[in-house]
């Protein structure tokens, strides 16, 4: 009998299970059988070509069109060279040396599975000496039986583990699988028309046909499903235990002055957002939200209205930023914005003012003793800063309010030990914004019980922002005239953004065949001494001295420079109205919402913004449909909605925060809406009557298996 929890390697050798464990951080029973195929083919299906991407290892099937055999010119030895086809694209298949043997059954019109690692050779896709199995008639040295199936399994891979050695895994785990008590009980396996688990985990495998397969998957779904609303459930009902410090509004306090001050009209979500957020910080419950807006939607002045309600209170409020950059730029525009109202203790002040302080890491140590002073004694309405913030030393009178900018740049860790520094069995007010859209429905689903609220009107004079992706691979001409570009926009009374990925300070990680990223301190040096010859350039990266990148970022603010090339330092956060092109290096080496930040950039003054994406990726490849993607909309909303499509969507989940596995390999957050309302409701349940699952060990060991306890964990404090 085998059991999800037992170990591989007793069950299928050290032989197969080290790899597994090494390539896949596959150990156990259950982490083999949820390594689910990633898509299936049916026997004489071809697998659709354009779809691959490069630097991925991949099982195709796919028909031979064409094999020839010659001398290699710069090597002794051979090269054969198969092309295979789905019928509409070609992939190239090279074979080196002792060809002789392969040439004889790599015949054209023969049809197999070829398994490698993608890569791209003279602008065309090719797997660089696969492994492969041919499926049809003539097969006489292949154990055909392993694909008796209609319905054949193709698994996420990698090298050394081609697909059919993971199926082979499975088939021999599944021989003496039993499951034994199911996690969901019968009755509710009866109300939704679940199959049981064991069936499901076998069928998954080895589906019989589509419908069987149909509802494995269903089955599967609501498994992490369930598992993920379990954790929200535990966190709801244990966030009641704890009061947040009650804000009330005060009539003719720092809030209605500033408002009575601001020089432009709020927006109508801005005044809708901002009542509800009044409302929830006027209360005893700690409000929780969620706030998304696109670049430039207006976030900043919704939560420093919030912060001078809770200053107006009596209490603290403390903005979050991800970098020193943001942080800094934030303490300046807060500062800007509140002018007199925010200088207190200074000549000149308001009457009622509060102070803003500045608190990072790296503050001079006279500066941050008077920081820390400031924030310990309430002298500080209203503290800025980094995760110096939450470091055990650094202590507030009575904080209120805490607000994160851009929540997903933080590590768990640091957004709970934040949201616990108030008093004694009181937790702070926490809002959360992000200019990263979710949709909805997928907000829902990750933040558990946020308040999910979204700023979806720009305020008046920001500049449409056209996107165009360079392809240098097919046109290497367009990036030359992208730097032509640059200088005509500087020549304009224009600035312009260069990013890359990477500084150019360390030693490039090994890459294999494929270039390094362009680093910033190397293409510096080249656009100085070259494209860029004459204009006045400066850098910016995340290992300078605070002071250092302080002073690039004003330099570039004050008009100083024409061109800052960074890191993506800048994403978030900084306003330059004359920036007008963001040219971003490499472009496919970032996501979708990152590159929609960056382009948010620009476009910020009376000047249209233009933003270039330039690539080497290949026509056809998911990486060029993505950046496709970016260039046909300035939505986020949509964008966001593309980029769970085209990655997975598991990751939102946290995966690179924990370290470990994404929980979601099933379930789409898009389109399962009502398989998690359902299994919201029915973990609500569940936790009502059994808070910790004590009396309901399979549904812990569920949560445990597909959750994990890092997972969990992050579950618990996002």
């Amino acid at each position: 009998m085998t059991t999800l929890r037992d170990e591989l390697t007793p069950l299928i050798g050290s032989k197969s299970a080290k790899p597994l464990a090494t390539a896949l951080d596959i150990a156990t029973v259950g982490d083999l059988l949820r390594h689910y195929p990633r898509r299936y083919a049916e026997r004489g299906e071809l697998t659709e070509i354009a779809g691959l991407e490069t630097g991925e290892h991949v099982t195709v099937l796919a028909r031979i069109t064409h094999a020839s055999r010659r001398q290699m010119r710069s090597r002794s030895g051979h090269i054969l060279e198969v092309r295979i086809t789905d019928g509409s694209r070609e992939l190239t298949c090279a074979f080196f040396n002792k060809t002789g043997w392969l040439a004889k059954q790599l015949q054209p019109g023969r049809q197999g599975l070829f398994a490698g690692k993608v890569t791209a050779f003279r602008n065309r896709l090719q797997l660089a000496h696969p492994e492969f199995e041919l499926l049809d008639e003539h097969t006489s040295d292949v154990a055909v039986d392993e694909f008796v199936a209609e319905i054949i399994p193709v698994y996420p891979s990698a090298e050394g583990l081609p697909s059919w050695t993971i199926d082979r895994c499975v088939q021999q785990v599944l021989t003496t699988l039993e499951i034994g008590e199911d996690p969901l009980p019968a009755e509710v396996r009866a109300e939704h028309g679940l199959v049981d688990l064991e069936t499901a985990l076998r069928t998954i495998h080895r589906p019989p046909d589509w419908e069987a397969l149909r509802h494995a998957r269903l089955r599967l779904k609501w498994d992490e499903a369930l598992a993920v609303q379990l954790v929200f459930a535990e966190r709801r009902m244990s966030a009641v235990a704890r009061t947040a410090p009650v804000c009330e509004p005060v009539t003719g306090g720092l809030a209605d002055e500033f408002d009575a001050r601001l020089p432009f009209t709020l927006t109508a979500g801005q005044r809708s957002l901002g009542k509800a957020i009044a409302s929830d910080i006027a209360t005893e419950r700690p409000m929780n939200r969620l706030l998304q807006g696109e670049v430039g939607s207006g976030k900043t002045v919704v939560a420093l209205r919030a912060m001078l309600q809770a200053v107006d209170a009596g209490k603290q409020a403390a903005l979050l930023a991800p970098t020193e950059v943001l942080a800094a730029q934030h303490a300046r525009s807060l500062g800007e914005l509140l002018g007199d109202l925010g200088n207190a203790g200074e000549l000149g002040a308001a009457e009622n003012a509060t102070k803003v302080t500045l608190l990072t890491g790296s503050l001079p140590a006279k500066r941050r003793k008077q920081a820390l002073l400031d924030a310990a004694s309430g002298e500080a309405g209203i503290v800025v800063g980094t995760h110096a913030l939450i470091q055990e030393h650094v202590s507030f009178a009575e904080l209120g309010l805490v607000v994160v900018d851009e929540q997903h740049r933080f590590g768990v860790e640091q957004r709970d030990a934040l949201r616990s520094r108030g008093a004694e069995f009181t937790s702070p007010h926490v809002m959360v914004m992000t200019a990263t859209p979710i949709p909805r429905t997928v907000a829902m689903s990750v933040y558990g019980d946020l308040e999910v609220s979204v700023l979806d009107e720009l305020p008046a004079g920001r500049s449409p922002i056209t996107t165009t992706v360079v392809p240098v691979a097919e046109k290497p001409s367009w990036l030359e005239r992208a730097w032509q570009r640059v200088r005509e926009e500087v020549s304009s009374g224009n600035q312009v953004y260069v990013v890359c990925p990477r500084i150019g300070d360390e030693p490039p990680a090994d890459t294999g065949s494929k270039r390094p990223p362009v680093a910033v301190l190397e293409l510096a040096e080249e656009l100085a001494n070259d494209q860029l010859a004459g204009l006045r350039l400066g850098v910016l990266h995340g290992r300078m001295p605070p002071d250092d990148k302080d002073a690039a970022m004003r330099r570039f603010a004050d008009g100083q420079l024409d061109v800052l090339i960074a890191t993506t330092v800048v994403e978030v956060g900084v306003d330059v109205p004359a920036a007008t092109v963001m040219l971003i290096m490499d472009a496919d080496r970032f996501g979708v919402s990152q590159l929609h930040q960056l382009r948010g950039r620009v476009g910020r003054g009376s000047v249209p913004g233009l933003c270039l994406l330039v690539t080497e990726a290949v026509e056809g490849t998911k990486t060029r449909q993505r950046l496709g993607s970016v260039e046909s909309t300035s939505d986020g909303f949509e964008l966001s909605r593309l980029d769970l499509e085209l990655r997975k969507e598991g990751d939102i989940l946290g995966a690179a925060q924990s370290g470990s596995r994404s929980a979601l390999k099933l379930l789409s957050l898009l389109q399962d809406e009502e398989i998690i309302a359902a299994a919201r409701d029915l973990a609500q349940g569940i936790i009502a009557r059994d808070p910790s699952l004590g009396h309901n060990l399979e549904l812990a060991h569920l949560v445990t298996d597909l959750v994990g306890p890092e997972r969990a964990e992050f579950l618990e404090k996002a």
